[in-house]
């Protein structure tokens, strides 16, 4: 079984190390691991005329060559998790494969939404939060997004939230490991 091991660990400073630790542990659970750098020989990609769009397309080409995905969704550069992350997320749920995430921040989306806002976040006249244009807060007690968290829940996967130490924020891989096992179970290998 081939994973795309999707997440915002292409910008980490030691990204190729990250990578090879995700790919040991998904052949310790017998499963290839694809990580978004990874080369893949793409026409497409190879003939782009953007260093962007060739990414893309040999992004979403690995993604079409997986048969399941595992998603870093601990948020990023804000309250949510990476946009391209939720992107590759949804693509592959679209492509009816099991889509499975962890986030290493417990704290549900309003909290960390309330938290971006800050102080010009109140309640409503109806009692619902409200950023400073009035725009509504999705109040579920979810880990992002409910389009996030109903994606993984749809195709039977499993979500992970975890506290880890702020130090260890990028490189706690417990979650991930809970979400291979996981994917094994699904796979009827567990």
């Amino acid at each position: 079984m081939k994973v795309y091991l999707a997440g915002p660990d292409v910008f980490l400073p030691d990204a190729d190390a990250m990578a090879a630790e995700k790919k040991r542990l998904c052949a310790l659970h017998g499963m290839e691991g694809v990580f978004p750098t990874d080369p893949r020989p793409d026409p497409a990609a190879d003939a782009a005329p953007d260093l962007w769009y060739a990414i893309y397309l040999r992004n979403e080409a690995h993604i079409r060559a997986c048969d399941a995905l595992v998603a870093n969704l601990t948020p990023f550069r804000g309250p949510s998790a990476d946009a391209g992350t939720v992107y590759e997320l949804g693509f592959m749920r679209a492509l009816g494969r099991p889509v499975l995430g962890y986030s290493n921040d417990p704290a549900d989306f309003t909290a960390r939404t309330l938290r971006a806002t800050g102080p010009e976040a109140q309640r409503n006249a109806a009692g619902r939060w409200v950023d400073a244009e009035g725009l509504a807060l999705e109040e579920f007690g979810l880990a992002d997004n409910l389009m996030i968290d109903g994606g993984i829940r749809a195709a039977s996967g499993l979500l992970v939230r975890q506290a880890v130490p702020e130090t260890a924020r990028w490189s706690d891989l417990r979650g991930f490991e809970a979400c291979l096992k996981a994917l094994s179970a699904l796979q009827g290998n567990g």
